[in-house]
């Protein structure tokens, strides 16, 4: 059973999107996800200043198994990205909701995580998924 935090919210396309104290959005990929790709070997993330859609490619995730696109959950502007990841992409698989964060994002319009779906919500997208 995938672990879906109540804090988050989530895209249909296994993103998480956290608020941040300071406005900021924080972005990764679900336990879901990191766990149906494996073994991380690579990550692309989005350089700071690269302008977001929602729903729009915005990084890619590479696995043993296959690399993956991520898509945005939100709107607006790329203003930290996880330096981390790339020389350790395992810290996705090890703390998808922690460490293993992709980026950071300056939103749009206040209303950026309005879209999402919260944690009971994304569980049911899981259920229906067979996940």
């Amino acid at each position: 059973m995938s672990q879906v935090l109540a804090d988050l919210r989530y895209a249909k396309s296994h993103e998480w999107a956290r608020s941040l104290p300071d406005g900021r959005i924080e972005v990764g990929i679900t336990d879901h996800a990191q766990h149906a790709l494996g073994d991380l070997v690579f990550v692309d993330v989005p350089q700071v200043g690269t302008a977001l859609e929602i729903g729009g490619a915005c990084a890619v995730v590479e696995s043993v198994k296959a690399a993956s696109d991520v898509y945005s959950p939100v709107a607006g502007t790329v203003v930290e990205v996880n330096e981390s990841l790339s020389g350790s992409p395992e810290l996705i698989n090890e703390d998808c909701y922690g460490k293993g964060w992709l980026y950071r994002v300056q939103p749009a319009s206040s209303s950026g995580l309005d879209a999402l779906l919260d944690a009971s919500a994304y569980s049911a997208v899981l259920a229906a998924e067979g996940g």
